[in-house]
């Protein structure tokens, strides 16, 4: 599922349509990615309307236009966002395409896990609202993090950094590697982490979430060799710090990497 800084990446790709109107909409309505949805209004809206911007938080974006037209997406595990030729065909798999004068805007979903939600208002959406703060801004603060951590004291610490209603944004290797930085083991309990190693796991992620931002989401770039992201999956990976031999094991239902030297249990 893309993380963070895949979602920012493919945020971007709409990008080239910004400042222009939409001329026509093409939605494959039956689809579930627009379960929820008024659909009319929808497709009655966006025509004439013109792309203001849009920002991404955590694997969410939102996509804002005129007349009160406001367009979230969530790409779940299979969705991208891209731009085509004005003229394109559609194929089974773009199900949303808003037509422009010099491109077409368009979100595909093979499997259909990601999700489209509409509203009109002149409000931003109280579903984006809703979201927490990103974890690079300054909402993001050590002692809202040592209190949700608190909450969630008897789980392992690679779990907890998998949920979303706190650290929006956060995947599987992101999360490796938020711990590989702070030498905290997966499996510690986030309910026992000192006041320092709290620290330390808060200042990775805002270091892990700043550089996957700059790099990954620039043109889809792999983080560099110093970075355990690089290694986590190699046949014999070794730690790129001291090459010590990976150890893997299942932990908050994902597959995991760690050092063992680095990050003792």
């Amino acid at each position: 599922m893309p993380e963070l800084a895949e979602v920012e990446y493919f945020r971007r790709r709409w990008d080239v349509g910004v400042g222009q109107k939409i001329i026509a909409v093409k939605i494959n309505a039956g689809k579930r990615i627009f379960r929820g949805n008024d659909l009319d209004t929808l497709q009655r809206l966006l025509p004439g309307a013109k792309l203001l911007g849009s920002e991404a938080r955590g694997k969410q974006m939102l996509f804002r236009f005129s007349k009160g037209a406001w367009l979230g997406v969530h790409l779940g595990m299979t969705g991208k966002l891209r731009h085509e030729p004005a003229g394109f065909a559609p194929d089974k798999h773009d199900h949303l395409v808003l037509r422009q004068a010099r491109q077409s805007l368009v979100f595909s979903d093979p499997r259909l896990f990601g999700r489209v939600l509409f509203h009109h208002g002149a409000k931003v959406p109280e579903w984006w609202k809703r979201l927490p703060p990103a974890l690079t801004s300054t909402g993001f603060t050590l002692e809202r993090m040592q209190a949700f951590l608190q909450r969630r004291a008897r789980s392992p610490i690679k779990g907890v950094l998998l949920q979303q209603e706190f650290f929006i944004g956060i995947g599987n290797w992101m999360a490796d590697e938020i711990l590989w930085r702070a030498k905290i083991h997966p499996r510690r309990l986030a309910g026992v982490l000192s006041e320092t190693e709290t620290r330390e796991v808060w200042k990775a992620i805002r270091f892990v979430c700043s550089g996957a931002l700059k790099i990954v989401a620039k043109d889809h770039s792999d983080p560099p060799p110093s970075w355990l992201f690089r290694h986590r999956w190699e046949q014999g990976g070794r730690c790129p710090k001291d090459a010590t031999p990976l150890d893997r094991a299942t932990i908050g239902g994902r597959t995991t990497a760690w050092c063992p030297k680095c990050q003792p249990r």
